[in-house]
């Protein structure tokens, strides 16, 4: 099964500290199941421009490894009825996510895309912080 990372995941491999080391070790063991989509890819290079050429090199690297999801008419469809609750970039990573079928987890450190995932029946997973962290 695949694991969909937003931006702000995928950009725990720019930093340093708890949860980029957490980070970096579960994208290493997740390998070929990582994903992203065209959004998680432009988060990552807004996140990266700011922090300096050697990160917007990383985040560039990233992107060319990483299996990019295209927006499809299903996902735009999860993504229209998830807007009533989030944000509308929220909702399309949510719709991105629940919509694929072989999706069944969603990287995030984002409070907000970690209760839709579980809502619409995904796992989260959020490496150096505490499970159900979004609970609270």
């Amino acid at each position: 099964m695949l694991i969909y990372a937003d931006g702000g995941a995928l950009s725990r491999a720019l930093t340093t500290g708890a949860e980029s080391i957490a980070w970096m070790r579960y994208a290493d063991e997740a390998g070929d199941r990582l994903v992203t989509s065209p959004l998680g890819l432009t988060e990552l290079r807004r996140i990266a421009d700011p922090l300096g050429r050697r990160q917007r090199e990383l985040a560039r690297d990233l992107a060319e490894r990483i299996t990019v999801l295209r927006f499809s008419d299903q996902a735009l469809r999860a993504a229209a009825m998830a807007t009533s609750a989030v944000a509308p970039f929220t909702a399309i990573h949510v719709g991105i996510a629940a919509s694929h079928p072989d999706v069944d987890t969603v990287a995030t450190y984002d409070l907000l895309l970690a209760r839709m995932a579980v809502i619409h029946g995904l796992e989260v997973a959020t490496p150096g912080r505490a499970p159900g962290w979004w609970e609270g």
